[in-house]
């Protein structure tokens, strides 16, 4: 069964932003949606090299520092 939906144009954007391209807009309301089970991740890490998994800490904690120094530049603290 099919079922048609109307949704505004800016709706309809950011539907259209986060659709992969080989993915219908059912599918992608569907992965959207549909509750993960934490378990899913489980071992991610692992997948990934050592060397690059100490990179993107790098990257994590230079960007930590960088949004910090923006926040107490325009006094958000």
């Amino acid at each position: 069964m099919v079922k048609t939906i109307t949704v505004k144009e800016d709706a309809y954007k950011t539907l259209l932003l986060n659709k992969m391209a080989d993915e219908s807009f059912s599918e992608l309301i569907r992965r959207i949606f549909s509750k993960k089970d934490i378990m899913d991740f489980a071992g991610s890490w692992k997948k990934i090299s050592e060397k690059r998994a100490d990179e993107a800490k790098k990257e994590i904690l230079s960007q930590r520092k960088k949004s910090t120094k923006e926040l107490l530049k325009n006094d958000m603290y």
